[in-house]
């Protein structure tokens, strides 16, 4: 239901941007030159607008201008539009959206979107808000959903009061700029852009933003609703300017044809013209209730100040002078309420009672004047007395009256009749194309659908490709290493063998050193008490040799005392002369022996010293040996000590594992032998034969004993076994070596074994090339013998043929000379023909035999072909049952966390209106613990119902339906 309508024509701004660096580098020239607020002279002409933006403009001037009163229209029940028109490059994405998340610098779109909120929150609270968005481009005339990519040619249909809307576009439920602005983000992200000579990222589509706000007052049910068109159109270009080429300059065409489209629709509104061309293109026919309907249209035309794009930017000054003369009629849209609904239906109801009362009055007084009957003016109906209504109603029956002549009753009958059938057939034709649009699009769907569903199936073909071919890497590397593995355990197995062959010799080669060693350790044990006597003698000489020296010094001391006594007596004259001579000979004889005593003591003590120092050098020299000898004994006994320490570590625990290991035998034998006792004593329990188990128990009895016996010898064994390994561990250090240094070795066999093998490989291939060249080339011989062969033949043929016709001709032409002379000529451009011909022949003979060479080939690719397209089938069938599988998980997983994310916006101000969020089929949501219906969050209340709830006022309060 919609209110009296109003007409109100189109407002037009125009806004220049800035020169920007391209320009400035080249040097052009600002040619827009502005008088006042509303008028803007380019190339010496001006043109007048609404307002005109110069380009010191900020963004929040140009939408307080723009755009400030239509979101008051829109929240008050009307339609309205905003686009941005104008040549690439211009400023006309920059002007609608600018930057989405930059305060100053934001377009006319997010600060709508802002400035829709805020006058929510600041209405009444009985009045409760349904607010959806969609967003969609136009992209090669193809409408596009941007918040399904998966939507690729949506239709145009027309609802009940013949208004355009695209059919299955994705209409998302909002309550916060935030999930506005995310969903702008995630649309944005999926539009059409490409680098141009004139802009860096250039829009290659037409993007539509819908904002559909329905609201209800709770008092009065009074219900409204309005939708909001932001349009950011594409740029016009110049090939020439832009450098589009290839997919650019395809959409760069379809950009031109539909601005065109849009144009001519312009045009004839603005000439009132009385068919518009809606349906030349799918922009066009969406924007049909902004241009020309029940909508407040706004229209920005943005122009470049530069001298170079001067003829565009006139261009778009003239589209914006057209679009400024068209008119709309715009009306509220407003839903009227039960009670309204009676009290319409009772006045109409009046007015149709008072229309037939007229109509029976008037039907008696006509009926009367017809048979000739005079009425009384008192008794005729007063005309004055009729309202508005009558008055007209009289209108159309003297109309009707008139029209009932012959004269003028078959003409305009024809032509409404003629009008309705083409109306008629127009709608028919417009249905039809609106059901075509339709399976167009869930075709387009569908073939997009598939081609995602190849893609997606050929990066798993070349997946599973690449895994298998490792697959078949490892697996060649795996039987390589197999075989060589296999090659080295039965070296193994030989050097083990060698091994148990050396054990022997080793042990008896331990048995002997231990015998040595007990043997020198006996003699080092001697050797060490000799040493020690004979340090014990050289002390005792030492000490003896001391002593006479002492007495030796002694001696010669008190004997040259003497001495110099007697020469002073001699030399004094001391000596009396009374004693006489003898008793001083005596006195010098007994010295003298004394002295000669002496001497040969002297002699006997100096050569017992020397014979000292002989025995007391060969002593240090084997005190040395016995050093060198004792130092060697004691680093075997070091090495010795060291071995026996790991070997008794190892047999300690190999004794503590043999020890575990008897347990668990034990106890598994036990229990194995119980469990079969029991099992036989329960058969035996149940066929009564008692006695029998009895017996079986002894037999289990003597079982245990001999399996106690087994046990033992075994432990012997493992005795044994243990000194074995023990033995066996000493050469594995030496084999381990040795095995490294042959591993070595075998890999460098390996390495040429393998280049050799390759090589090998490769020059049987060439031989199986040569070899089937070979064969080829002896079949193409054969092929080309024959063919020359008929091909002589028939040369031979033709020569006798020429020879036979010369001759003839020779006979009957009377100048022979000049007869002779044309036929050779003849027969020598035979002859080259001939060559030609034979030529020829050869070569299509070779050619013929190498497409039956390649023949084989290409068969064997088809058959190739024909398989890979039976994988790719049921490859296709288990992706798409995967597929299905992982959408149906992510949109589950989408769901839950955009309720998470709207959880968080739940709380916004106090005694405002609130924003209803439906609450789709298939979402899940977490019950307040208080009450299973009702969703808290951030203060406010979610309410949880089967019918859509509206976001109520009076709070930061949202409330999903």
């Amino acid at each position: 239901m919609m209110a009296d309508p109003a007409e109100c024509t189109i407002k037009v701004m125009c806004r220049f941007r800035p020169l920007n660096s391209s320009e400035v580098t080249r040097g052009d020239k600002y040619v827009a030159k502005f008088q006042g607020l509303d008028n803007v002279v380019v190339g010496g002409k001006p043109y007048m607008f609404d307002r005109v933006f110069q380009s010191n403009t900020t963004q929040e001037q140009v939408y307080n201008a723009c755009a400030q009163e239509i979101v008051k229209d829109v929240l008050g029940g009307y339609n309205g539009t905003i686009f941005a028109y104008g040549q690439t490059s211009s400023g006309k994405t920059h002007t609608m959206e600018g930057n989405l998340h930059d305060t100053d610098a934001m377009g006319i779109i997010p600060r709508i979107v802002q400035d829709i909120f805020n006058y929510i929150y600041s209405m009444d609270e009985n009045l409760e808000f349904h607010i959806k968005v969609s967003y969609f481009e136009i992209y090669l005339d193809k409408i596009r959903d941007l918040l399904d990519v998966s939507k690729t040619n949506l239709s145009v249909h027309e609802d009940k009061n013949r208004v355009p809307y695209v059919k299955g576009c994705t209409e998302r439920f909002v309550c916060s700029p935030e999930e506005v602005m995310d969903t702008i983000d995630e649309g944005k992200s999926n539009r059409h852009v490409a680098v141009t000579n004139m802009n860096e990222h250039s829009s290659r589509s037409h993007s539509i933003f819908l904002i559909n706000v329905k609201q209800e007052n709770t008092q009065t049910e009074q219900k409204l609703s309005g939708k909001l068109y932001l349009v950011d159109l594409a740029g016009s270009e110049k090939v020439s300017k832009t450098g589009a080429e290839g997919a650019v300059l395809d959409e760069a065409k379809n950009i031109n044809k539909s601005l065109s489209s849009l144009g001519n629709v312009i045009s004839a509104l603005a000439e009132g013209s009385t068919y518009i061309p809606y349906r030349d293109s799918k922009m066009t026919r969406i924007l049909q209730d902004s241009l020309g309907g029940n909508c407040r249209t706004t229209i920005v035309i943005c122009c470049s100040p530069s001298s170079y794009n001067e003829s565009e930017s006139k261009s778009t000054l003239m589209f914006g002078q057209r679009a400024k003369t068209i008119k709309n009629t715009v009306s509220v849209n407003v839903e009227l309420t039960a009670e309204q609904w009676k009290k319409k239906y009772e006045r109409e109801k009046e007015r149709n009672k008072n229309h037939r009362n007229t109509i029976t009055w008037l039907e008696n007084e006509l009926n009367r004047w017809r048979n000739g009957e005079r009425v009384p003016a008192e008794e005729q109906y007063d005309k004055e007395k009729m309202n508005a209504e009558v008055l007209a109603m009289d209108n159309t029956i003297n109309n009707d009256k008139f029209a009932s002549t012959p004269s003028l009753t078959p003409m305009p009958g024809m032509l409404s009749a003629g009008k309705e059938k083409c109306e008629v057939e127009l709608a028919k034709m417009y249905k039809q194309l609106d059901d075509k649009d339709e399976e167009i699009n869930q075709q387009s769907q569908l073939v997009e659908k598939l081609k995602q569903q190849m893609l997606d199936q050929e990066e798993l073909l070349a997946s599973s490709r690449r895994d298998h071919d490792n697959l078949q890497v490892e697996l060649t590397r795996l039987q390589m290493e197999n075989e060589a593995s296999k090659e080295e355990v039965k070296e193994v197995l030989q050097a083990l063998e060698e091994l148990a062959v050396n054990y022997d010799q080793k042990s008896q080669e331990v048995e002997d050193k231990s015998k040595d060693f007990e043997a020198l350790s006996e003699e080092l044990n001697q050797k060490s008490s000799i040493l020690a006597s004979i340090d014990s003698e050289l002390q005792k000489l030492k000490v003896m040799a001391n002593h006479q020296k002492k007495r030796v010094t002694d001696m010669m001391s008190s004997l040259l005392k003497d001495l110099t006594e007697i020469g002073i007596a001699v030399g004094n004259n001391d000596i009396k002369q009374h004693e006489g001579s003898g008793i001083i000979d005596e006195e010098f004889t007994v010295a003298r022996l004394y002295i000669s005593k002496m001497k040969s003591e002297v002699k006997t003590m100096v050569k017992r010293c020397k014979q000292l120092e002989n025995t007391q050098s060969e002593s240090n020299k084997k005190m040395d040996e016995n050093d060198k000898e004792l130092a060697a004994c004691q680093l075997r006994i070091s090495q010795h000590e060291a071995k026996i320490k790991s070997l008794t570590e190892y047999l300690q625990n190999v004794e503590q594992k043999k020890r575990q290991l008897e347990e668990d035998v034990d106890s598994l034998s036990e229990e194995l032998v119980k469990i079969n006792a029991e099992e036989k004593v329960h058969a035996m329990e149940k066929e009564s034969e008692i006695q029998s188990a009895n017996e079986i128990k002894k037999q289990i009895q003597s079982h245990r004993e001999a399996h106690q016996k087994q046990i033992s010898s075994l432990r012997d064994e493992l005795e044994t076994k243990e000194k074995l390994i023990t033995d066996l561990q000493d050469l594995n250090q030496k084999i381990m070596l040795e095995q490294e240094r042959l591993r070595v070795e075998h890999e460098k066999l390996k390495s040429t074994d393998q280049e050799k093998s390759r090589k090998l490989n490769e020059l049987t291939m060439m031989q199986d090339l040569r070899e089937q060249a070979r064969q080829d080339l002896k079949g193409l011989e054969e092929t080309v013998a024959k063919e020359l062969q008929t091909l002589h033949n028939l040369r031979k043929l033709f020569v006798q043929d020429l020879a036979t016709r010369v001759k003839k001709s020779a006979e009957m032409d009377s100048d022979e000379t000049g007869g002779s002379a044309v036929q050779k000529k003849k027969i020598s451009f035979l002859e080259n023909n001939l060559e030609q011909l034979t030529k020829v022949h050869k070569q299509l003979v070779r050619d013929n035999a190498d497409l039956r060479c390649e023949l084989p080939k290409m068969e064997k690719r088809l058959r190739a072909t024909a398989e890979r397209v039976k994988a790719l089938e049921s490859a296709l069938k288990e992706a798409k049952e995967n597929t299905a599988r992982d959408r149906k998980r992510y949109q589950l997983e989408v769901d839950r966390i955009k309720e998470a994310v709207r959880a968080k916006n739940m709380a916004r101000r106090g005694h405002s209106a609130q924003i209803a969020k439906p609450i789709r089929p298939g979402q899940h949501s977490v019950a307040s613990p208080t009450h299973p219906n009702v969703l808290r969050g951030g203060g406010g209340i979610l309410l949880q119902h089967i019918q859509p709830m509206p976001f109520r006022g009076g709070g930061a309060k949202l409330e999903k339906s």
